[in-house]
């Protein structure tokens, strides 16, 4: 069997030592006609891509280009105009970078900024995230923390994180339209707490989003220390080549023009018409072989790299945004979508990775292997062996253990991690979703379910509203919540009254009052 295997893998590797990159499909089921038999169907899929990258409307509900692979490639854009934007803030993020690490642009205590905290949400937080994780060291000239998240506690933890330090911290507020709750909520937070310390928030803030926004407005009413663009063509879950992850990373040291590079490089061999020789056509074939083109199975990605620990995180928002859907392009519905979830090894070998092997078969695995331990000379743990030969081991074990059991499987290699092959994987699987997409017929570049999310939380906080207003104008009675939807006309709303109810009652601020009941939701609450 092995050396069967052995004769599959020499016939389906794909390899560039120019990216340092490897894909292994060989233990991927497929039978032998597959991807002859898919041929005409990847072919359309390369088709629409070059469409989508010569600036097609590709956001039909907003009428708008995706436009991602443009920012590292700007000869490509569809005008000039576009062009000079992406270029000009290439050269005003390295400019403000170097001004920030000269003491150029210093604190408001006079001190050099060595902190950076990231206020955002969705991709713009992951791809920055993924980045510093991926990408720091101890020796960075700032250290990057974030607020990605409406949850006052989390706020709480990681400001005091910062500490005493926040007087030498860059806020950067990210949002394209300037009206991202959650992302609003963390600025009007951070900007209490530096407030609280007698700093200056505008002296300490930058702001990344579309020109005329609501928080571009608020930047320069107030003086913000630098304003960078998002455009309309760029999509959170594929922003981190924009000022979204070039900005955070440049601060941070890292290699932004490697990491560009390597995006670009990988772009231009994903765009090859043969499927041999482009690695992101075969990885969407393996997901519609794996998924039968309808997301029965879950895709598990396990990095063998603690640096990259949050890549299936990151790959989470990329995949199942992008291919949730419940629609399909011609309008029929199709329920369509990938499920993602990880860790990283060999931590998996200690959780999930039992099930994997003998559990219920409804996944694959892609594995991501990285073959330089660290930059330095390792040590023995035993004779000859490294900890690095161990995780290495551990990986090719699973991977071994998972074959025999008849469970399919992906390996992605890299030689290294750094800037450039961080920019590999980034624009693999970019590439890859959007064609997956084509095969299926769906839209990778808008995102209904989403805002569907958005409008029904506004709803809660009118509700919200309602009660609180009520409570008030009766203070000192208390109600059930089914009294309190009755008198607000809101019958229906009874179970999200009582939620919200509960929540008052569990936070001071809202000074509502609870007498408790069994069962819980004759509970009476009132205002004090």
């Amino acid at each position: 069997m092995k050396l069967a295997l052995w004769e599959r893998y020499k016939q389906y590797l794909w390899e560039s030592a120019e990216l340092g990159l490897k894909l292994d499909i060989s233990r991927m089921n497929f039978p032998a006609d597959y991807l002859e038999e898919m041929a005409p169907r990847i072919k359309a899929a390369l088709d629409d891509m070059v469409s989508l990258e010569a600036g097609a409307i590709a956001n039909p509900d907003e009428k708008r280009m995706v436009g991602h692979y443009w920012l590292r490639a700007p000869e490509l854009a569809p005008r000039q105009e576009i062009r000079a934007d992406i270029q000009d803030s290439l050269a005003s993020i390295k400019d403000f970078a170097d001004h920030v690490h000269a003491g150029r642009i210093i604190s408001p205590g006079g001190k050099t900024f060595s902190r950076l905290l990231i206020i955002g949400i969705g991709g713009s937080a992951l791809g920055p995230q993924l980045m510093a994780h991926a990408l720091g060291t101890a020796g960075d000239p700032m250290k990057a923390f974030f607020l990605d998240n409406t949850d006052p506690d989390g706020m709480d933890l990681v400001l005091e994180e910062i500490g005493e330090q926040l007087g030498e911290t860059i806020a950067i507020v990210i949002s394209k339209s300037g009206k991202t709750i959650e992302t609003r909520n963390g600025m009007i937070e951070a900007k209490r707490a530096w407030l609280s310390r007698g700093i200056p928030f505008e002296r300490c803030a930058v702001a990344i989003t579309e020109a005329g926004s609501l928080l571009d407005e608020i930047a320069r009413a107030e003086g913000w220390l630098a304003r960078f663009p998002l455009w309309d063509w760029v999509g959170g879950r594929t922003s981190v080549t924009s000022p979204v992850g070039v900005l955070p990373a440049a601060l941070q040291g890292f290699d932004i023009q490697s990491f560009l590079a390597g995006a670009r490089r990988c772009d231009e061999l994903t765009r090859q018409l043969d499927v041999m020789s482009n690695p992101a056509a075969l990885l969407a074939l393996m997901w519609h072989h794996a998924t039968g083109g309808c997301g029965k199975k879950d895709m598990v990605v396990i990095p063998y790299k603690d640096r990259l620990i949050l890549f299936p995180r990151y790959l989470q928002q990329l995949v199942m945004e992008s291919l949730g859907k419940r629609l399909g392009k011609d309008g029929r519905t199709v329920n369509q979508g990938i499920s993602v979830f990880g860790n990283k090894g060999a931590t998996d070998q200690h959780s999930y990775v039992q099930q994997l092997r003998d559990g219920v078969d409804n996944f694959f695995v892609t594995f991501i292997e990285v073959l330089k331990d660290r930059a330095s000379e390792s040590i023995q743990v035993e004779s000859g062996i490294t900890s690095g030969d161990y995780l290495q081991g551990f990986f090719l074990g699973t991977r071994e253990a998972l074959t025999e059991g008849g469970r399919e499987s992906i390996t992605i290699t890299i030689e290294r991690l750094d800037a450039f092959s961080l920019g590999v994987l980034v624009a693999l699987y970019e590439r890859a979703v959007g064609l997956y997409a084509s095969l299926v017929n769906i839209n990778a570049y808008h995102q209904p379910g989403v805002e569907a999310g958005k409008k029904a939380a506004g709803e809660v906080i009118r509700l919200q509203g309602q009660v609180m207003n009520l409570l008030r104008e009766e203070k000192g009675k208390h109600f059930t919540p089914a009294e309190i939807a009755v008198t607000l006309g809101e019958p229906q709303a009874v179970e999200i009254i009582f939620k919200i109810l509960e929540h008052a009652a569990a936070n001071v601020d809202h000074h509502i009052e609870k007498i408790p009941a069994r069962p819980s939701f004759e509970t009476k609450y009132g205002y004090v």
